[in-house]
């Protein structure tokens, strides 16, 4: 895919979020599908903090200078260490949608970037401005459903109708 494309994926996925995410019932917010899965705060804190300090600073950082090794990151140890269970829902739900509005804006205003810049990371080899703005989308359909799941699932533990005429899961 072209950049343009991955762009417009991206933009189209903002929708996606803000109608999957926005006006959640408070019962379902908090709610795990199983105890070692994230319940729809965690994943909305996760998309927060990774819309910026990972994505967009990577790429950023790759265009700037491929050389420099991209920003650190620690997805799995932020959900304790930022008390993601702590915080608003609406809150970093917005606030996520709005930091995606500004990487929106910020990939739209590039001009002329050199997306095939690529830091030479020691272990995984050449690691593109490209290849991390492709994972951004498959990070975005991965957590698109991660939450369709967590829905789903609560759909199915609180409701006495059985499911299986909507078709397998």
């Amino acid at each position: 895919m072209q950049p343009a494309e991955l762009i417009a994926a991206l933009e189209a996925n903002h929708g996606v979020f803000a109608a999957q995410l926005r006006g959640v019932p408070e019962a379902l917010r908090a709610w795990r599908p199983r105890e070692d899965h994230w319940c729809l705060l965690e994943i909305a804190c996760h998309l927060r903090d990774e819309e910026g300090e990972d994505f967009r600073a990577r790429v950023a950082s790759v265009l700037d200078d491929p050389s420099r090794r991209p920003p650190q990151i620690d997805p799995q140890g932020w959900v304790a260490e930022r008390a993601y269970m702590a915080q608003d829902y609406d809150t970093a739900v917005e606030a996520f949608l709005s930091a995606r509005e500004a990487s929106l804006a910020w990939l739209r205003g590039l001009e002329a970037p050199a997306w095939d810049h690529a830091y030479q990371h020691p272990e995984y080899g050449p690691l593109s401005a490209l290849f991390f703005l492709t994972n951004w989308v498959a990070h975005d359909y991965l957590h698109l459903r991660q939450v369709t799941k967590v829905k789903y699932l609560y759909l199915d533990r609180h409701t006495d109708a059985t499911l299986q005429y909507a078709g397998e899961w």
